[in-house]
């Protein structure tokens, strides 16, 4: 019989007797809000433990013999198509001028809208041919002989074509993916696949070339859930000069590992932009480079999931904290509502 008392002693929940239970309307109303706060409590803890958190982890970059895919997607609404080449250089000396990439043109109107589409393969192959064809011309006749009536009339045509183009504000959406060496280097979209007699008889002057521009999209590979890439949207307009726009890259090799356990290689990148305006003794001719350069260090990014033990934790701290609380409050109002009863009742 002692052993039962001890037992019963050590209960840290002792109950009262029914007729010692007194139900009030501030208790009903105190339980209510509480049980509100609860649920919502109990909700937001559920969504807290089911979504996803991520855990960055960095380590040396040993990929090697990987390309690395360049996504553009930009406009120049002061170009016309046929002016426009993306030229694509890297530390090793290799040279793309689009003839293995998926590069295309949207000829657009002064309005921004679309009116026709080239691959800038074919154009590039048009315009290689032209310049073997003028290499020609130069070595038969001497630079100074070089004028419009020594072009042949496919040149001369191109000229006035991009010329009626630029009378009536043609501009040009160029978008793609250009997959290059995984090594330091740049690409450039301008003028430069003309000849530049040619660019001289269509522009009169790199003054003249505006390469205003905006990017949709630059990136190093496929997004990943809170990727921002810093260069998507930027607008660079420029009114009445010129000059050569270029954005200094570094990429940041990056795999993202979902909670399926699928793998995403991707790069993420930093920028810094710097802007040269065009003088009279310039001898460049305007372009928009993209210098890039890559990182040692691979950045992994790995989702994962809280424990359940932690969301039973985390629940019953809540919840217990939530009932302790609304219990005082009870407490404090019925002895608030009973000590105004009495004070009214000695009046």
């Amino acid at each position: 019989m002692g052993m039962k008392q001890v037992i019963k002693n050590l209960d840290a929940f002792p109950r009262a007797e029914d007729h010692l239970l007194q139900k009030t309307q501030s208790g009903a109303l105190v339980s209510v809000i509480g049980l509100i706060i609860m649920a919502t409590l109990f909700v937001h803890e559920l969504g807290y433990y089911l979504t996803t958190y991520t855990v960055h982890q960095m380590s040396v970059d040993l990929k090697r013999g990987e390309t690395l895919p360049i996504h553009i997607n930009m406009t120049f609404p002061s170009l016309p198509c046929d002016v426009l080449s993306v030229d694509a250089i890297d530390m090793s000396g290799k040279h793309e001028v689009d003839l293995d990439t998926n590069i295309w043109k949207l000829r657009l109107n002064s309005y921004g809208h679309i009116i026709g589409t080239e691959y800038v393969s074919d154009l590039v192959e048009k315009e290689h041919t032209h310049h073997k064809h003028d290499d020609n011309k130069n070595h038969e006749h001497s630079e100074q002989k070089i004028h419009l009536q020594n072009l042949d009339e496919s040149t001369e045509n191109i000229i006035k074509k991009v010329k009626e183009a630029l009378k009536n504000g043609e501009g040009c959406r160029v978008y793609g993916v250009l997959d290059v060496q995984r090594v330091a280097g740049n690409f450039h979209i301008s003028v430069h696949g003309l000849n530049i007699y040619v660019a001289q008889m269509i522009f009169d002057g790199a003054k003249n070339v505006n390469v205003s521009h905006f990017i949709h999209d630059l990136s190093f590979g496929p997004k990943y859930p809170g990727l921002h890439n810093p260069l998507d949207d930027t607008t660079r307009i420029l009114h009445d000069t010129s000059g050569t726009f270029k954005y200094y890259i570094k990429v940041v090799p990056t795999e993202y590992r979902y909670i399926s356990k699928e793998v995403l290689p991707t790069n993420q990148f930093s920028v810094s932009e710097y802007y040269s305006p065009i003088n009279q003794f310039d001898r460049t001719w305007p372009a928009v480079y993209f210098l890039y350069d890559l990182s040692p260090i691979t950045v992994t990014i790995k989702e994962e999931r809280r424990s359940f033990f932690h969301f039973i934790t985390r629940l019953c701290a809540v919840l217990g904290g939530t009932f302790a609380v609304t219990g005082m409050l009870d407490r404090w109002m019925y002895r608030l509502l009973e000590t105004l009863t009495k004070s009214k009742s000695k009046r």
